[in-house]
Formats: C-alpha cells, structure tokens, sequence
C-alpha cells in the first residue's frame, strides 16, 4: 500500500529553510564565563546586548574546568558544566533567553586543552595512576618511551619546588589513605598510587595485625585476599585492551572491598593509619 504524504506549506517550506540554514552572526559580543561572571550574569546583560544590535554572544569555554580558571581553557571535563559558571537550569534559561531574542551564541571550544595541574581532572588522574595501561592514556599526548631510559612508561612532573631528594628528606611528600586508596600528596597537589604497590603498604602492619586477631581471623584473611587481588592486577605496562579493562574493573572492586574492611573494623583502619 502507498501512503500519500501531503505537500508542505509555504510556511513549513520556510521554517524548514530556516532551520537548516547556516546561522551566520552579524556582530557578536565576547563573554568571559568564570566563578565571577556566570550564566545568570550572562542573561542579565542580554537585553542590553540585543540593544546595541548584538547577533551572537561569543561564549569563552564554559565546560568543567580547573576550580580557581579565570579563563575555562583548563578543562578537567569535557562531559560537565562548570559548576563555578552555573548549573543546567541557569544555562537552559540563558540559551532560552538568546532563542527568545532571536539571538545566538558561538562556544569557543578547544577539544585538546585539558588542565592537568590538578586532582579535578578525572581522566588525567587515572593515567597518573595507571599508566599506559589506563583507559584513557590514548586521549593524551604522551611520549611513554623517551630517550632517558629510565622514563619509559612513566610521567615526569615538574611539581617539585626543589630537589627530589630535598623534598623526600623534608617529609613534603605524605602518603595518605582514604576511601580504601592510597595517595601521595605534596602540599595542595594528589597524586594517585599504583594500586599494585599497595601491597608494599599493606604488608608493614600484617604481622602486627596476626599477632592481634590470629592468623585464620576473618578480617586477617579478607586482607590478605585483598593483597593478594592487588599483586595479580596486570601491570600498568599492559595495553592489550582485555588487560586494560581487566585492571580497570579489578582495581576498582579492591579498593571498595579495602574501604569496607578498614570501615568495618577499627583495628584495620587503625593499622593502615
């Protein structure tokens, strides 16, 4: 059978046009997002921006950057709003706003600009952690086999206010414990520990904790299941994706089951502290 489709209108014909049209901006108007101007701000100032016979504003990056970014280029997530800009609400009534002014905006995005100077980039935290073998080493540009042999398949960060051995003899590096990971954290820098290393700290109370609970004890042996899963994670150098995702998923479920121990038991959590 054929179903006979109507014509469209004139009108339909038009605002179809319309919509697929390229927009092309007459003036446009710069707007810097930051935790001093946000979206709410931004709406405010439209209608004096229509005034002035403004088109298009033109919108600094306002995805999920670096807390303190004044300028939005230090994205830490590609997938979020920046919270210190405003939330979906505030940006659904700014885009409202500018449709209802027949106004439009041009986001100024630069989809290889990440920040990495700090913990609240996700991804970046996860190479730091896993190296090659982390899920998302192949979004950045990272050279894993330099020159210096004794780099390969590492990230070398020019963090440090000194000399490595002055900073280690200062005690300014402190390992740290929480959520069931391990952390090193140099003054306001975190920086994530090889899982599979863990078991070097885990291993320093063992004994004390056998001669306090007995060696068959339920938590004695969960922890030691724990050290042991830890040992046969695949190696942060693996890139073979099954060994990628095998690591990604193991890491993940040690961690919950060492949180749920030390949380359960205040003679474990006391042990690793």
């Amino acid at each position: 059978m054929i179903t006979e489709i109507p014509a469209a209108t004139p009108i339909e014909n038009h605002r179809q046009a319309r919509q697929l049209a390229p927009r092309l901006p007459s003036a446009t108007y710069r707007l810097q997002f930051n935790r001093l101007f946000t979206f709410a701000d931004a709406r405010r100032r439209l209608a004096y921006l229509d005034d002035l016979g403004i088109s298009d504003v033109y919108a600094s990056p306002y995805l999920r950057a670096r807390a303190e970014s004044t300028h939005g280029y230090d994205i830490a997530d590609h997938n979020q709003l920046n919270p210190s800009v405003g939330d979906a609400a505030e940006y659904d009534a700014l885009v409202n706003e500018l449709h209802a002014r027949n106004m439009g905006q041009i986001l100024d995005v630069v989809p290889n600009h990440m920040g990495i100077g700090e913990s609240s980039n996700s991804w970046w935290m996860d190479v730091l952690e896993n190296g090659p073998s982390s899920r998302f080493a192949p979004f950045f540009d990272i050279d894993w086999h330099p020159l210096k042999a004794e780099l390969a398949n590492k990230v070398l960060l020019p963090i440090l206010g000194q000399q490595y051995g002055r900073v280690l003899e200062n005690c300014e590096l402190v390992l740290g414990y929480a959520d069931g990971a391990f952390s090193l954290r140099y003054w306001q820098t975190v920086l994530p520990i090889n899982p599979r290393t863990y078991v070097d700290i885990l291993r320093v109370p063992l004994d004390q904790l056998i001669e306090t609970l007995g060696s068959e004890h339920e938590q004695i042996l969960e922890y030691q299941s724990i050290m042991t899963g830890l040992e046969h994670l695949p190696s942060r150098t693996e890139t073979e994706r099954a060994k990628v995702v095998e690591r990604s998923r193991e890491k993940e479920i040690l961690k919950r089951r060492l949180w749920a121990l030390a949380d359960s038991a205040p003679e474990m959590r006391a042990a690793i502290e």
